[in-house]
């Protein structure tokens, strides 16, 4: 018998049944799009092909697509169901090829709760689960009334970290409304004057839409954890980050080059030609501001939780310790004002656009706010004073705050950035700091450290040189500092092993609201 056949018929659930009206316009969208690209190479013949009853013929395919694309995303609804349990969530779709997936809890990476515009103009959103399983890992629940996908969110959070729904009342082992259960630490929120969690179980009515006719509604939910705003990214501070990026810089050259070469050729289409140029450029542009807008980092008993976007809302949460490594980015347009770009690799998360929106802790920080975005994924450095640690790998260089620099032999394979080569470990963890030009610091936790590795190419090894590489997860932080002594990179290669096996033998359960036993 599989997991799927244990799961109560009643426990299973559909999505919103509106979701179908907001898939299966995406089939439409696509197709006019190819066709308009391909009509746009020759406008005069698609006018021909448009004029007299033309238009009839290509509405009424405009039509036949429409109507197939929706009859499709009808039929997936119809076709999907998802259920939660104490230890997964299940989740069955597809029409031609069937589908079983299950999310284990216990490996749940991050929940994000996503609002693209017109789901949200509807009050709908769509649950996504990241968990440790590499790309195509993660689990969508699309779409969901708002409400019901935040409390979803709050219950899925509160089973991963370990708390159960109450079992009859008054068994043994179950826990009052209210509590957390027999042996369960309850954290609180730091300034929030209450020690609520997100796992006391109230009583909840079901709502109509979210169950099929018949259906017995789901276990009881859990309350909502409080949080603290860390902090909060301004508007204008953003538009500027943006205005001093490497795609305006390059948006700028391709102008000036564009109008020359239209003043040289005494002809405009040079200016058409870079058209797809510009376009390009500009929705690189439009895509870090809508990404960044509005930007917030809370901190909360099930996690680090962020909110951003303009036009698609994203609210995200990080449970503790599912960060691998972070990344503080500072490139050289930003180093007058100091702004400092946060970035991380949480597992499960998979590569592309989507993920780059996803592992921003950050976007534009001030020093610090830099530091305590630090401190949200690390809050103990394992030095006595971790400010002046974060100081002297943010702007340090040689020996600054005890960090081992390449030596002199380096200049020959790096001339302008040799001097911020270095590396610092800590109690609990190791700092790699780099970049003249363009400075990065990269943190990684000693039981975060997947694996370590040396590199060492012919200059390197005529030199005596070597790089210490620290393989993450998949993500924008790959730790690594280049042309360190090899002598001490060997050394530093046995010792940190040493240390990530320490660590991850001290390490805390993944469920992190139950006692180890």
């Amino acid at each position: 018998m599989s997991d799927d056949d244990r799961v109560p018929a009643q426990a299973w659930r559909r999505v919103h049944p509106v979701t179908p009206a907001l898939k299966g316009w995406k089939t439409l969208v696509a197709v006019v799009a190819i066709v308009g690209y391909q009509a746009a190479d020759d406008v005069r013949s698609a006018a021909d092909l448009l004029g007299g009853r033309g238009w009839l013929i290509a509405l009424g395919v405009v039509v036949l697509v429409a109507l197939v694309g929706w009859g499709y995303a009808a039929l997936a609804w119809r076709h999907m169901r998802f259920a939660v349990t104490d230890e997964a969530v299940h989740l069955h779709s597809g029409v031609l090829f069937r589908t079983q997936r299950q999310a284990r809890l216990d490996r749940l990476q991050a929940v994000d709760v996503v609002q693209p515009l017109l789901a949200r103009l509807l009050g709908l959103a769509e649950l996504r689960l990241e968990v440790a399983g590499g790309s195509g890992s993660a689990v969508q629940l699309a779409y969901l009334r708002e409400p019901d996908a935040q409390r979803l969110r709050s219950e899925l959070l509160a089973l991963a970290a370990g708390l159960r729904r109450p079992s009859a009342a008054g068994a043994p082992g179950s826990a009052a409304p209210g509590t957390a259960g027999p042996g369960i630490a309850v954290p609180a929120v730091a300034g929030s004057g209450t020690t609520t969690l997100p796992g006391a179980p109230v009583d909840a009515a079901p709502h109509a839409g979210e169950h099929p006719a018949g259906a017995v509604p789901a276990p009881a939910a859990f309350e909502e954890a409080p949080e603290q705003e860390v902090y909060a990214l301004p508007m204008p501070r953003l538009i500027g980050a943006s205005v001093r990026s490497g795609t305006v810089v390059g948006l700028v050259l391709l102008v000036i080059g564009g109008v020359v070469a239209a003043v040289v050729a005494r002809d405009v289409s040079p200016l058409a030609v870079l058209l797809p140029a510009f376009l390009g450029f500009g929705g690189a542009l439009w895509g870090r501001v809508n990404a960044g807008a509005s930007f917030r980092a809370a901190l909360s008993p099930d996690g680090i939780r962020l909110r951003h976007g303009l036009t698609e809302q994203r609210a995200q949460t990080v449970p503790p310790g599912r960060v691998q490594a972070v990344r503080l980015l500072q490139p050289v347009l930003w180093r007058g004002p100091d702004w400092w770009r946060v970035e991380i690799n949480v597992a499960g998360y998979s590569q592309g656009q989507e993920a780059s929106r996803a592992t921003v802790l950050h976007p534009v920080a001030t020093r610090d706010e830099a530091a305590t975005a630090l401190w949200l994924v690390l809050p103990d450095l394992g030095v006595e004073d971790p400010r002046a640690l974060v100081e002297a790998a943010l702007s340090g260089r040689d020996e600054d705050g005890g960090f081992t620099p390449a030596p002199r032999a380096a200049r020959w394979v790096d001339p302008i950035g040799w001097r911020r080569h270095g590396v610092r470990v800590t109690r609990t963890a190791l700092l790699a700091r780099s970049g003249r030009v363009v400075r990065q610091v990269s943190v990684v936790p000693h039981e975060r450290t997947q694996s370590l590795g040396l590199e060492q190419g012919p200059v390197q090894r005529r030199l005596g040189l070597a790089s210490f590489v620290v393989h993450s997860t998949p993500g924008p932080v790959a730790p690594r500092v280049n042309h360190l002594d090899g002598r001490v990179a060997a050394a530093l290669l046995d010792e940190q092993a040493e240390r990530a096996r320490t660590a991850r033998a001290a390490a805390r359960p993944e469920q992190w609201m139950r006692e180890r036993v």
